[in-house]
């Protein structure tokens, strides 16, 4: 890459929050949720997860009203339908639980994000990435980081502290 490119791909790593390495590029799993089609940094992923018995928690906000047993620890379940206003699905034969772990209010926290399918393991160009557009999106725009072209697909890559701030200010107010 030259020299010149290889400066703007890092400088458009620095103007974002996603961590495009030196070359401009992200290792993601890509995975759908209703029509769209996702995809989180793959250092984030712990494991995938064939659906597992969920329990409901009586108060618990909506994004994360189920946990499940992971390996002996409870583990919140999050529905990014929730988070994108998408209608409710069932769950079909692919769907799978994305089991992800990330710094939330400063402490590593397991997470399961539930899914309707689970792609694959894709690297990502920051050429070929865009912020939201401040208009005509169907979704909030601070819940997306950065949409992302690959192939014939527009990949989402979600700002999951934005869409989990609002379920840690409660639990902060729960807790004060």
């Amino acid at each position: 890459m030259p020299q010149a490119e290889q400066r703007g791909a890092v400088a458009m790593a620095a103007s974002s929050d996603t961590a495009w390495n030196e070359r401009g590029e992200l290792e993601v799993l890509t995975f759908d949720v209703g029509r769209e089609t996702f995809a989180l940094e793959a250092t984030l992923v712990q494991e995938i997860l064939d659906l597992l018995p969920e329990t409901e928690v009586p108060g618990a906000p909506p994004l994360v009203r189920h946990v499940v047993n992971f390996r002996g620890r409870i583990v919140p379940v999050a529905d990014l339908r929730l988070a994108f206003e998408m209608e409710a699905t069932e769950t079909t034969p692919d769907s799978r639980i994305v089991v992800i772990e990330m710094r939330l209010d400063g402490e590593a926290t397991l997470i399961g994000l539930r899914t309707d399918h689970v792609r694959e393991v894709a690297t990502l160009a920051a050429g070929a990435s865009e912020e939201p557009p401040v208009v005509g999106m169907r979704w909030r725009r601070d819940h997306v980081r950065r949409l992302v072209r690959c192939r014939d697909d527009l990949i989402v890559l979600p700002d999951l502290e934005a869409i989990f701030a609002p379920v840690l200010a409660a639990a902060a107010a729960g807790r004060g």
